[in-house]
């Protein structure tokens, strides 16, 4: 699999509307973009630029229409933020994120539960190092 692009924070919010639905035509892009962000016309194309370079997004031409569809998941994106954010914040290291987010963060008792059962099947499958 290859890995995820670099994809910018105002570059996700392209991202974010193909996520939800696919395809989208590039002036159904920007008219939502224009309203959400008050981004300009050429501002969201330049976006769709990118992100087409950066092999993120397709398109195909249906007439005078581009419609546009991710190549990247939802899913895989996540995991490479995540993995960025923790290379970048914590060395690497998921247990000093985990200890830090346990300090700061109030837990409920299903929360605490759904994470003690990760854990023990984390234990379990012997896929803790």
């Amino acid at each position: 699999m290859n890995p995820s692009p670099r994809i910018t924070e105002a570059e996700s919010e392209v991202m974010k509307l193909l996520w939800q639905k696919e395809p989208l035509s590039a002036s159904e892009i920007i008219e939502k973009l224009t309203e959400q962000m008050s981004w300009s016309d050429q501002t969201v194309k330049t976006f769709l630029n990118r992100l087409h370079k950066k092999n993120a997004i397709r398109f195909e031409k249906s007439g005078r229409t581009y419609l546009y569809y991710p190549l990247v998941s939802h899913d895989d994106y996540l995991k490479a933020e995540n993995k960025s954010f923790l290379n970048r914040f914590y060395d690497g290291a998921v247990g000093m994120l985990c200890a830090k987010f346990l300090e700061e963060e109030k837990l409920s008792d299903r929360d605490i539960e759904q994470l003690q059962r990760l854990l023990d099947q984390r234990k379990k499958d012997g896929s803790g190092a």
